[in-house]
């Protein structure tokens, strides 16, 4: 599979420009200068910065000049300590993958769709320059198979808008269900030399989302080990999530995680991406704060190990909090384990 160089490993800087409460102080604390030169330490080549738009633009949609030079200051930091970026708008005006965002609408209203277009031809105009480290991701989780006409022709159009100011800039573009490997597939826009697929990967969801208190169907007191069985996962996702991961179904009951599940729940996709001769990408994957250490270092060592096995590049999520934090105090013990093998 053709590998996208310079973007193999890296992390996610979620929380700072987005799902946020978009104050001065989040913008200039939350992550510092030391945060980057901390994440090349750990071997990384690149970070993942999601945006919101509020970040970017008025309630009118008119340009936000201080988000940008927040913007500017990131990529600045990034470039200091040798680290590529991937700027990923994390919501745009009428959809975001949170329902709790409250925007709506975006996949049927020319108006909405006109303004991602402004949006993005806005970022290319200044970023398109820094093509040799910056990429885009037009747009986080497209989450419903309904969307996806809509959105392959949204994607379609703005790649062509974005070209005119970035020709060169690597572009990425996921599918359905939350960026779901299981939709690569369904991705269908034309052909483009700096083309990259995207897609997420929390699989097991009953391992890596055990206790989301914000998952209206689980118990946040819930607890699922790394070693829990096929039968066991199926069983809890369930009673907790209404439904089981996909790709229980297909093995006995009392399988249990390994590299090769994730090497099979990849396939799809890579051949997807093979036969396009398009470069594969997993712009999230992580372990909820809720699990063991212990346990989410296992689940690491075997995700990292099919990335490996296809060359699939990949930022984890995510830096500091977030209910996923690999910096944070609890992570102490396992994260010089954990650095060897991003």
């Amino acid at each position: 599979m053709k590998v996208w160089k310079g973007f193999q490993k890296g992390v996610d800087l979620g929380g700072w420009f987005s799902q946020c409460d978009y104050s001065e102080e989040r913008y200039r604390n939350f992550i510092r200068e030391e945060d980057f030169a901390a994440i090349r330490a750990c071997g990384a080549d690149h970070v993942r910065i999601p945006v919101d738009y509020n970040l970017l633009e008025e309630e009118d949609g008119t340009p936000r000049e201080s988000g940008y030079a927040h913007l500017d200051r990131a990529l600045g930091y990034a470039e200091k300590n040798g680290l590529n970026a991937v700027l990923d708008l994390h919501k745009t005006a009428g959809f975001s993958f949170d329902p709790d965002e409250k925007e709506s609408g975006f996949f049927e209203n020319e108006k909405h769709q006109e303004r991602f277009y402004r949006l993005w031809e806005r970022i290319a105009e200044r970023y398109g320059k820094l093509s040799d480290r910056t990429a885009f991701e037009l747009l986080n989780e497209v989450t419903e198979e309904s969307f996806m006409p809509a959105w392959n022709r949204i994607a379609a159009e703005c790649i062509r808008r974005i070209r005119v100011f970035a020709p060169e800039t690597p572009v990425l573009v996921g599918g359905y269900w939350h960026n779901s490997a299981l939709s690569v597939r369904a991705i269908d826009v034309p052909e483009d030399a700096h083309l990259v697929y995207n897609f997420h990967c929390y699989e097991p969801l009953i391992f890596t989302h055990q206790g989301a208190h914000w998952m209206p169907t689980m118990d946040p007191a819930f607890r699922i080990p790394v070693t829990a069985s096929f039968g066991e996962m199926e069983e809890a996702s369930r009673k907790m999530l209404g439904s089981f991961s996909a790709g229980f179904d297909r093995y006995p009951p009392e399988t249990r995680l390994s590299t090769e599940y994730f090497i099979d729940f990849f396939a799809d996709a890579v051949r997807a991406a093979e036969e396009r001769g398009i470069p594969l990408y997993c712009g999230e994957y992580g372990v909820i704060d809720r699990s063991r250490p212990e346990d989410a270092l296992v689940w690491y060592r075997l995700i990292h190990r099919a990335f490996e096995h296809y060359g699939i590049g990949r930022a984890a999520w995510s830096w500091r909090q977030m209910d996923f934090g690999l910096s944070d105090a609890r992570m102490d013990a396992v994260r010089p384990e954990l650095i060897r093998n991003l």
